[in-house]
């Protein structure tokens, strides 16, 4: 899979958790947020305890509360979801602060916002200490289904390709006077995306052909192969083994 491809959301340090092999800490996410959402909505304890241990691994791979804070953004359109959800819901209602909202859409709410805040997190700090290289390695080593993870590694490559190819017809339109006013200039964008595709498609043929003419048979190679200890497994897993024992309690309680 070549070269490293840095993204945004990695942010370099060195510690237990930037050392772990990806796929460990990708079985580990995934358990986490397995356990996250079979926990029921009532056991609101149960929420703050998962909360907590995000909170013990960001410190233990020293990512800043802000940086963690400011990823979080991306679930907006998910909490504007779940905030109007209290008055469209049905069913029994209850009045806070004058106004009249349901109880299931409250809970409703709770779940929403409780769990996806919590499975966002989780994935921001896997991000966070997990470059995009790694992620697909990790992938690999999972089994997940080679198609998927060859489709996923190019995507990856050649987005800021394609994104770069953008900005370069953005502005050789701006150098001839170009601007998009209105929607009488729909076409010419129109005609630019249609471009781009061509160029897009093109350059992806050429590609092909070039991993052809070298050996490519379907699979991508392995370059550097990953021997994991258990202990490397047990401290990977000790999220969501302790998450475990709090949805455990959440159900008893």
């Amino acid at each position: 899979m070549g070269a490293g491809h840095t993204h945004r959301l990695y942010r370099h340090a060195h510690s237990p958790v930037h050392a772990l092999p990806p796929h460990t800490k990708l079985a580990a996410v995934l358990a986490f947020v397995v356990v996250v959402v079979s926990t029921p909505r009532e056991a609101m304890w149960a929420f703050g305890a998962y909360a907590v241990l995000l909170g013990l691994v960001a410190y233990a791979a020293r990512v800043p509360a802000g940086f963690l804070l400011g990823r979080l953004l991306i679930e907006v359109p998910f909490v504007a979801f779940a905030v109007l959800m209290p008055f469209v819901a049905e069913g029994e209602r209850v009045e806070v602060l004058g106004l009249s909202l349901s109880v299931n859409g409250l809970w409703g709410a709770w779940n929403v916002l409780a769990k996806g805040t919590l499975g966002v997190a989780a994935s921001v700090l896997l991000a966070a200490t997990t470059e995009l290289r790694e992620l697909l390695l990790g992938l690999q080593r999972l089994r997940l289904p080679p198609l998927l993870v060859q489709i996923a590694s190019f995507m990856i490559r050649y987005g800021d390709v394609v994104t770069d190819e953008m900005r370069r017809m953005r502005i050789a339109r701006e150098s001839r006077g170009f601007e998009a006013r209105g929607l009488r200039h729909w076409g010419v964008l129109a005609k630019s995306a249609g471009a781009l595709f061509i160029r897009s498609y093109e350059r992806g043929e050429r590609v092909h052909l070039a991993m052809l003419s070298r050996g490519y048979s379907g699979s991508m190679p392995v370059i550097d192969e990953v021997s994991v200890s258990r202990a490397q497994w047990s401290y990977a897993l000790a999220l969501p083994s302790a998450a475990l024992v709090v949805c455990v309690l959440g159900w008893v309680l």
